[in-house]
């Protein structure tokens, strides 16, 4: 979803078919998805889908993305009939209502890194939290074909930070376009100088004595909502999906595809993966 909304709003001009319907950011999504394929040539290839805005962690706390504007009317329809298009290509598309697409590729990346090194493609950076020593996580930087890849060491040296201690931060300092506060008044400096000293959350909070007299009570005052901003923050690994190694192995474009993208005038694309 993150590729398909900055392909949506990349596009300088619109693409519509001749009934009207838009493709402009199918088109602008396809471009990133074949763009990726030739720059890390993956042996394997999966989608994972946003399923509606209620989630399981809208129950948790009712402004979670509360502050969002609704999606734009001709990138609706476009929601679905991206899927049928990467199916196409016969690419497994996976979500799982209640759960959000983060959670689908936190658990399929995990399980599947034992069978593999993994590239786990987006412009969302809440995903670093996945980096380990088979998963790597591929940052989309502005423009195509411009990426930031994020290992262990290149995560320490970028963000000052281990994975795990990407959703601490959160918890402390919230995240304004999930719409979750953390605790009032801790900023990312504040927060990365508490976990370079005390790792974690737990750590800060059983060493309350050696903080300032601010922070501590700006701590002490907001418990409740820093821990369930740090839940908030946790990608889940144990999401009710799953996708074996054997269905999404990449090949090339089954024959049914060119049907496809020449129904929706996208064929020029194919021509990115031969």
């Amino acid at each position: 979803m993150a590729l398909l909304f900055r392909a949506y709003f990349a596009q300088a001009y619109p693409r519509r078919l001749a009934d009207g319907t838009p493709t402009n950011a199918i088109f602008g999504f396809l471009q990133y998805l074949f763009d990726a394929m030739t720059e890390f040539k993956p042996s394997h290839v999966l989608c994972c889908w946003d399923m509606g805005s209620k989630t399981f962690r809208s129950e948790l706390y009712d402004g979670y993305k509360a502050n969002r504007p609704d999606a734009p009317d001709d990138l609706v329809p476009q929601f679905s009939l991206v899927k049928d298009i990467v199916a196409a290509l016969g690419i497994p598309n996976v979500g799982m209502p209640g759960y959000e697409a983060d959670d689908c590729i936190g658990t399929l990346s995990t399980r599947l890194s034992s069978q593999g090194h993994v590239y786990v493609l987006s412009g969302d950076h809440d995903l670093l939290q996945l980096v380990s020593e088979r998963i790597h996580v591929v940052i989309m930087k502005k423009g195509r074909s411009n990426y930031c890849v994020y290992d262990l060491d290149y995560l320490k040296e970028d963000k000052g930070l281990l994975p795990f201690q990407i959703v601490e931060l959160k918890g402390l300092t919230g995240d304004t376009s999930d719409n979750y506060p953390g605790v009032k008044g801790i900023g990312e400096k504040t927060a990365l100088k508490l976990l370079l000293e005390y790792e974690n959350i737990d750590g800060i909070l059983a060493n309350l004595e050696g903080l300032s007299a601010s922070v501590r009570k700006k701590i002490e005052s907001d418990l409740e909502m820093l821990h369930l901003s740090r839940d908030l923050a946790r990608i889940r690994l144990d999401a009710p999906v799953d996708c074996e190694l054997t269905e999404c192995l990449w090949t090339a474009p089954p024959d049914t595809a060119y049907e496809v993208f020449e129904k929706y005038r996208l064929t020029p694309l194919l021509k990115l993966i031969g």
